[in-house]
């Protein structure tokens, strides 16, 4: 039986604590029935788990989603349902075809070719019982 060490394992995960994670996870997954990939010879789950990561029998990536999966407390789904979609670009079109009248734009002091009447900022009337400086 060949001894497992963090040297062997680190090649494989770069981190110590993504290691000490990783192991202890598939740890738990051996125990709860998960198939291993190695021969057991005696071992306990969590060397098992060890010699899978050194020996790079089991795909990590899967593991790490599985990890992140088993802590979250609120999983959010990845894609929108089908419905919300739809809505959503019909809306997208509503948006697209508006139209908009000369005269409303008019009443909000812009125009269809670009000159905005509206630039010039309004002159404030001057306070009751202010003398003017003309």
């Amino acid at each position: 039986m060949a001894r497992v060490t963090v040297e062997d394992c680190i090649d494989k995960v770069e981190n110590r604590f993504d290691l000490v994670l990783l192991a202890s996870h598939r740890a738990r997954m051996v125990s709860s029935g998960a198939p291993i990939t190695i021969e057991r010879d005696n071992d306990k789950n969590p060397v098992v788990a060890l010699r899978e990561i050194a020996d790079a029998t089991i795909p990590f990536d899967d593991l790490r989603n599985e990890l992140v999966q088993g802590l979250q407390k609120h999983v959010e789904p990845d894609e929108p349902e089908e419905e919300e979609i739809d809505v959503l670009a019909g809306r997208e079109l509503e948006l697209k075809g508006a139209v908009v009248n000369e005269g409303e734009l008019a009443d909000a002091g812009m125009s269809i070719d670009g000159d905005d009447e509206g630039d010039e900022e309004p002159e404030a009337d001057p306070e009751p019982g202010a003398v003017s400086e003309e």
